[in-house]
């Protein structure tokens, strides 16, 4: 493992993106003598405002209100038969007179079909080549493989989607009083209605209904691309049409976990017994209190089978004590670890929630179909080896040859300071880091006391660059534009990173690290940083996404050199938000939404539904 100079990390690449360096410069009227005035990149001075005005803000990404995707009428124009401009001979098509009669495939170029670009495109090649056949029609009638398909979508709850986005009534035809021409207009505007219906269905299950990138500006991800074109080639051929359209589902263990909790809760919503623990104080270990018997029980139905095994004596033994006796203590303290809580013993409220459940099972169904929405953003197969950082547990977990080798408590971004939802791919460990101040916190914490104390920085030991010249903190002009400023804090044990840092380069500037901050670890809601993932045990972490020993990384943090060492292979990492997803045994666990985007997921499935039956 050869280790490399690390290239020095400033202000540019800790900057969260474009619109923020836009919104972070600053003006001022006139400049003191004595000051390093900051320069354009054109080197004139920059000025503006009066040193009296308000101090200026740095503000993160927004929520926006969701916009959903416009629906466009299907080119139907070319759908009719060129040769015999559109009609069809309305008998069988080997002229026998007393087959039962075709439809006439020249309505199809009357019928009116509303559809997003993606499926209009996959209808208009399907259909505008005469040489492929109906689909969903048979003769007159619609056919078996129409009411498999119909079956599917109606089934699409089961998967998380919504049944009223696919909904779709057979026409109503009267046998006694036939009107040949009515007739095939009703059935091949169902026809295109059900083929509309079944690419939407792919499209959405495998990407997801809604565009993460429209709920905020937190959200960041390359949408998927669909191949919708074989998809109605493949349906008409399938034995099996329904079994075809539900294997487009995601398939992955992850996704089949929140599948299988979703249908449990639902086949028990309403009928499901809850567990009250009342505890108005702690319950410290030693203690005696009446609710140790619903402690028990709740931790007997919501503990995970890797506990209840390891605990199986204690479990069998217990007969409704009332002491919080040692044995019981352990079995608390081994379900607050497998939580990401305190492994103290000392129950307090958030380890009652933890223990009853949390949620009603109302909530955490809306739960499982946000998180079953999420899920399709990321990629299906998440791969061997992984990490995956999930800002509702406050927790980050290593994955190797498909299984969880490491977890550990992580700090994330307060809520004026959120992490980011994306992912990207581990590249380089950097020990000894310097960090480089993101201009936000330049604006929007150091700069009122660098108006009041310029030499602020420089007593700090901090570094500071007017346009790549190094100055003193003191000699800039702190009412000037911080643009071209940068500010750097050197290795050591103050410095805001720690030992090392993990990056995945982003537009974010989102990376995990150490932290001198330790005792942020041992409380229970962690959202605490300016947005970088803090790490509990960040030495595990290095070793364990470059291939070696703790004892190594403590050899190359030993040096005291600011220097970086590539990953062998670049490592997915997942900076993920789910408020429900399975852990190492594949049991769903469930989170608080640190953050409230949740109901801004919610409000986008709202408004793609209403969408969708509005312009229908």
């Amino acid at each position: 493992m050869s280790a490399a100079p690390a290239h020095a990390y400033t202000l540019m690449d800790m900057l969260r993106g474009d619109k923020q360096r836009t919104q972070s410069t600053i003006f001022m009227d006139q400049m003191p003598p004595g000051r390093v005035a900051p320069r354009g990149s054109d080197g004139g001075s920059l000025g503006g405002l009066d040193p009296e005005a308000p101090l200026p803000k740095v503000s993160g990404p927004r929520y926006y209100t969701y916009k959903t995707e416009t629906l466009q009428f299907v080119d139907t124009s070319k759908f009719a038969d060129p040769i015999v401009t559109g009609a069809v001979a309305d008998v069988s098509p080997g002229g026998d007179s007393g087959a039962e009669p075709v439809v006439q495939r020249r309505f199809l170029a009357q019928a009116k079909v509303r559809a997003n670009a993606d499926v209009a495109k996959a209808l208009e090649a399907y259909y505008g080549d005469n040489r492929n056949p109906l689909v969903w029609i048979d003769g007159n009638q619609i056919n078996e493989r129409a009411k498999s398909a119909m079956a599917a979508l109606a089934d699409a709850s089961s998967v998380g989607l919504d049944p009223a986005d696919y909904a779709l009534q057979a026409p109503e035809i009267d046998p006694a009083n036939p009107d040949p021409a009515a007739r095939d207009r009703a059935l091949t505007q169902f026809e295109l209605d059900l083929s509309a219906k079944v690419l939407a269905f792919v499209q959405d299950t495998v990407r997801g209904r809604i565009d993460p990138n429209k709920i905020s500006g937190y959200h960041d991800f390359q949408r998927k691309a669909v191949n919708l074109t074989p998809v109605l080639k493949l349906a008409r051929m399938s034995p099996d049409v329904g079994s075809y359209i539900a294997s487009r589902s995601p398939d992955g263990p992850q996704f089949l976990a929140l599948k299988a909790e979703l249908a449990k809760l639902r086949a028990t919503d309403g009928n499901e017994e809850r567990i009250v623990i009342s505890l108005d104080k702690l319950l410290r270990p030693g203690d005696i209190s009446p609710e140790v018997a619903n402690i028990v029980k709740a931790l007997q139905k919501h503990g995970s089978e890797t506990l209840k095994t390891d605990h199986a004596t204690t479990l069998a033994a217990y007969a409704g004590s009332s002491d919080y006796s040692p044995d019981i203590v352990a079995l608390v303290e081994d379900f607050q670890k497998e939580r990401g809580l305190k492994p103290d013993g000392v129950i307090g409220q958030a380890t009652v929630r933890a223990m009853i459940g949390g949620d009603t099972n109302a909530s955490k169904i809306d739960k499982l179909v946000v998180a079953m929405e999420q899920a399709r953003w990321l990629p299906e197969d998440l791969g061997s080896r992984y990490v995956m950082i999930n800002q509702p547990a406050f927790m980050a977990y290593y994955h190797n040859d498909g299984k969880e080798q490491l977890s550990m408590r992580v700090v994330v971004g307060g809520k004026n300071n959120q992490t980011y939802f994306f992912d990207d791919e581990i590249e380089t460990v950097e020990f000894n880091p310097f960090w480089g101040v993101p201009q936000s916190i330049i604006i929007n914490e150091m700069l009122p006391k660098l108006r009041s104390d310029p030499n602020y920085l420089d007593q700090l030991g901090y570094e500071v660059e007017v346009n790549g010249h190094a100055v003193a903190s003191s000699s800039v002009d702190w009412y000037g534009s911080t643009q071209n400023v940068s500010v750097r804090q050197p290795p050591s044990s103050d410095n805001a990173l720690g030992e090392l840092k993990i990056l995945f380069p982003n537009s974010h500037a989102i990376y995990m690290h150490d932290t001198p901050s330790k005792s942020f670890f041992k409380r229970d809601m962690r959202a605490l940083s300016h947005g970088c993932v803090r790490l509990a045990d960040p030495r595990a972490m290095a070793a364990a996404v470059l291939g070696t020993s703790v004892q190594d990384v403590a050899k190359q943090i030993a040096s005291g050199q600011n220097h970086a060492v590539k990953v062998p292979q670049k490592i997915p990492v997942y900076v993920s938000y789910f408020t429900a997803w399975p852990n190492k045994d594949g049991v769903v666990e469930y989170f608080d939404d640190v953050y409230g985007r949740d109901a801004y997921v919610d409000k986008a499935f709202d408004a793609t539904t209403k969408a969708r039956g509005a312009q229908i």
